[in-house]
């Protein structure tokens, strides 16, 4: 099973562009030395909270201070760029990387990028995703010249083209065929699941969800294996968690449920955004529950887990039991104010040193009685 990192990331407003940059990359950095094997970071480019642009410059930023960790996008909002240049810029990162790049990819879920590139339709905006991907696929596949239309974009370069020169040709991938891909989800039965699993794709559910909206997520992937006759695997599937480990269950709680701490400021600022988007649905166990009846403390004891190494991996196993099998866990990456850097530190180290080798071999064993005799 592999460990990931997954940041959107979130910060408070009153932080420096600069401050929470840097403190992004040093995470990255440690999780590298510490044992994770992956690291995503998120696109939104209207919102100071959710501070990065672009998650490839950050994560350009640490590729000669990291070693072996994997880094990936989580994700590229495809529908708010043109094809072209996102597969030329995602082929030069791979290279820059030497293959250590997995490509997330997704619509966007971030309400004023939507309203700024004009893509507030969901619909809309799902056609743009994929004819982007496809579009990009097909710009890899091939030399110039090159005349792919769209509905959304074409792509055509017939006419400026020198070959001895390189002029016209677009870059390909350090990996081949490309990167691994991957789709995020979030909402409940998400048919972005079924769409990777159909495409070949990896998918990747978002922490903020409650624990059905996670299994859902599994059904809509072996509902997409089977259209196309393939046998599903949790492999490729990665879930997004928040979890706060601390020396007893006692001050991991504390931690967790402290009003001036990141994962409480989290829940609290991820309520508020989806109330004023009418998409509450999506964090709550019961979809019928009254908004006013819903509290951070609620959504913290649904959504995070929490306590000693030994409770939270006894957590994980009986989570993954749940929910199905995935394959990758993703730490989701919090704000690292004050004394919440040491606490996040400590999460991650105990997760990586004390967790992980319980889970890993929990959930080989688990896979293995759940194959066919």
């Amino acid at each position: 099973m592999k460990l990931g990192l997954f940041g959107m990331p979130l910060h408070p407003p009153t932080r420096s562009l600069g401050d929470t940059a840097e403190e992004n990359a040093q995470k990255v950095i440690y999780a590298d030395e510490i044992g994770f094997d992956e690291a995503f970071f998120g696109e939104h480019t209207s919102c100071t909270t959710e501070p990065i642009a672009s998650p490839l410059i950050l994560l350009a930023s640490v590729i000669r201070q990291t070693k072996r960790i994997k880094l990936g996008t989580g994700v590229i909002a495809l529908p708010n760029h043109h094809p072209a240049l996102v597969a030329a810029e995602v082929a030069q990162f791979d290279h820059m990387s030497q293959g250590r790049f997995i490509f997330g990819i997704g619509p966007g879920g971030l309400s004023s990028d939507m309203e700024m590139f004009d893509v507030e339709d969901t619909a809309y905006r799902t056609e743009r995703m994929m004819e982007s991907i496809d579009t990009i696929l097909k710009i890899w596949s091939q030399d110039p010249p090159y005349d792919i239309q769209g509905k959304h974009w074409n792509v055509s370069l017939k006419k400026s083209v020198i070959p001895e020169l390189g002029v016209g040709f677009m870059p390909k991938p350090f990996q081949k065929p490309h990167p691994e891909i991957s789709m995020t989800a979030m909402s409940p039965f998400s048919g972005s699941v079924k769409v990777a699993a159909m495409r070949g794709f990896g998918a990747m559910t978002a922490n903020f969800c409650p624990e059905y909206v996670v299994a859902s997520h599994w059904k809509k992937y072996v509902e997409g294996c089977d259209a196309i006759g393939r046998e599903p695997s949790g492999d490729v599937w990665r879930v997004a968690r928040n979890l706060v480990i601390a020396e007893s269950d006692a001050e991991a709680r504390d931690r967790v449920m402290d009003p001036k701490g990141s994962s409480y400021y989290y829940f609290d600022y991820m309520w508020r955004i989806l109330k004023a988007v009418d998409y509450t649905a999506v964090m709550k166990d019961d979809p019928k529950q009254p908004d006013d009846e819903v509290t951070v403390e609620q959504l913290i004891d649904s959504m995070v887990i929490y306590g000693s190494s030994q409770t939270v991996l006894d957590k994980l196993v009986a989570f993954r039991e749940r929910v199905g099998p995935f394959g990758g866990l993703m730490m989701a990456s919090m704000d690292g104010s004050g004394k919440n850097r040491e606490w996040e530190w400590e999460s991650m180290r105990r997760l990586a040193t004390e967790v992980m080798p319980g889970l890993r071999s929990a959930a080989t064993q688990s896979d293995k009685a759940a194959q066919p005799a």
